[in-house]
């Protein structure tokens, strides 16, 4: 575990605002938190390889462990293996489990559910989300109960960070090597009490939960309620007792709420715009670099993000990340520029569509009119389609050539940049295959010596905002709500919300 610190592998913290931490207080057990997201369609599925929002991310976490996981301070942490090590020039990795684990249903956690819960994403016929984080292993096995030996076929320094990720919740396996996902039986700190796609989860301490200090509440209760106003409202009116995504423009409003504290992270959440690099227009990087230069990050942080973040440079790594490259000039409005990309892909205008809704991110289709607004400038003619929010992620998605998304920070680089940008990847929203890119990222993964890697990492970065078919135009800071009585600790960036992970790490004061 040393060695990965060594590696340069220990992702960067955050930065927290000044708020109530509340530290040393002694968390109290009991209570029901009612917590409304921004997130949830009736779409949605336990199926761990198939979590695409960050609804089904937070339930995933409350109901199930994973090997490892990212703690509030950006290290890497024991969870349901106690300990890992590499060899073989990290082709092979051994990990040690958790003795005494037991599922919600009384079965006992061993090697087999793990071997199943990672193969659960293996195969020529998967369609996992995070397929390419599995397809490097040859073999994943068991040595008796409590070992699990994972063999690549080139190093891959990031294992144990990327085993932390919400889709490799341990479910158990059954006797023909599959799991058992559909009941949502996990060894988490709360019980599946009920699942309603799109509406509501119910959840109820697991009275049996091995982890010390965790999991304070005696139960939970998960809403998706997508509309910001009435987000907000039902916190106002003490419906629910957190909620996150706020509305930007009334922030200052809600902390003068009676009852409300309003909480802002800096970490890795980004905002973007991906085109489909296999249909035209936007197969011609001319094209895509016309629209990376017609666009006014600066305005849209004032107007979009009222300065709750920063601006974009349209690759997905900011300071938090180990191996950012901050010599990287960062690219501005320009539309004369944007005006000559478009002449180099011999045209003389464009019209484009561009699909969004709010459901991708707070703002998404202001911030797509305002947008807009500023390519007129260069030429450019951007008609906004407005998405209805339901079925978002499940229809328009990687489905329209041209649409706003979001993506969430990840432990590592080779993480993101595995996941949303590697050929075939089923993530991989603009569809982009670079050989020169996917070349190096198998190159960086396995590459041990961390100066040489800072190199390649630097390389990638160019090579996404260069030639890469996604606008990334803010960095968001996250900032969500809740009541007074809700107490906490340090805060983690790595995905919003203290991670998803709020049903686990706080309680009520």
């Amino acid at each position: 575990m040393g060695g990965l610190s060594l590696l340069g592998l220990s992702a960067a913290a955050g930065s927290t605002f000044p708020m109530p931490a509340r530290a040393e207080e002694t968390p109290k057990p009991g209570g029901h938190l009612r917590f409304a997201m921004a997130h949830g369609e009736a779409a949605d599925t336990l199926d761990p390889a198939h979590v695409n929002n960050g609804y089904v991310t937070v339930v995933a976490y409350a109901i199930t462990n994973m090997l490892t996981e990212v703690g509030t301070d950006g290290a890497l942490e024991p969870k349901l293996a106690e300990s890992w090590e590499a060899s073989e020039g990290a082709t092979k990795w051994t990990f040690k489990l958790r003795k005494g684990v037991e599922f919600h249903n009384g079965k006992s956690f061993t090697a087999k559910d793990v071997v199943a819960s990672i193969n659960h994403h293996r195969g020529e016929k998967s369609t996992s989300s995070v397929k390419p984080i599995v397809d490097p292993m040859t073999s994943v096995e068991a040595d008796g109960d409590h070992v699990v030996v994972i063999r690549l076929r080139s190093g891959d320094a990031d294992i144990p960070f990327k085993l932390s990720t919400f889709s490799f919740g341990m479910y158990p396996g059954k006797d023909d090597g599959t799991i058992d996902w559909q009941s949502g039986i996990g060894t988490g700190a709360y019980r599946l009490k009920s699942f309603r796609p799109g509406e509501r989860t119910e959840l109820e301490k697991n009275r049996n939960f091995w982890q010390a200090g965790r999991g304070h509440f005696g139960s939970g209760e998960l809403l998706s309620i997508q509309d910001t106003a009435a987000r907000q409202n039902a916190l106002l009116t003490n419906e629910v007792d957190g909620i996150d995504r706020l509305d930007l423009k009334t922030v200052n409003r809600l902390k003068q709420a009676a009852g409300i504290k309003v909480e802002e992270v800096r970490g890795k959440l980004h905002y973007t715009f991906p085109m489909l690099t296999n249909v035209a227009p936007f197969n011609d990087n001319n094209v895509r670099l016309a629209l990376k230069y017609a666009i006014d990050r600066e305005a849209l942080l004032k107007t979009i993000l009222f300065g709750h973040g920063t601006v974009g440079n349209d690759h997905p790594l900011t300071p938090a990340y180990p191996f950012f490259a901050t010599d990287i000039e960062q690219r501005v409005y320009d539309p004369d520029k944007a005006k000559y990309h478009l002449k180099q892909a011999g045209l003389s205008a464009l019209a484009v569509n561009l699909s969004a809704a709010n459901a991708a991110f707070t703002g998404a289709v202001d911030t797509a009119v305002l947008y807009a607004e500023q390519a007129k400038k260069a030429g450019i003619s951007i008609t906004v389609v407005q998405e209805p929010n339901d079925g978002y992620w499940t229809n328009i998605w990687q489905k329209r050539s041209w649409c706003a998304a979001y993506w969430f920070g990840t432990p590592t680089p080779d993480d993101i940049l595995t996941q949303a940008y590697s050929a075939g990847a089923s993530w991989n929203d603009s569809a982009w295959n670079n050989e020169k890119f996917n070349k190096i990222l198998v190159a960086a993964r396995s590459e041990l010596d961390a100066g040489k890697r800072a190199g390649m990492y630097r390389e990638l970065q160019l090579l996404v905002r260069d030639e890469g078919g996604v606008v990334i135009p803010l960095f968001a800071n996250d900032v969500f709500a809740t009541s007074t009585k809700v107490r906490h600790g340090r805060l983690a960036d790595n995905y919003e919300c203290d991670g998803r992970m709020f049903f686990d790490r706080w309680w009520f004061g």
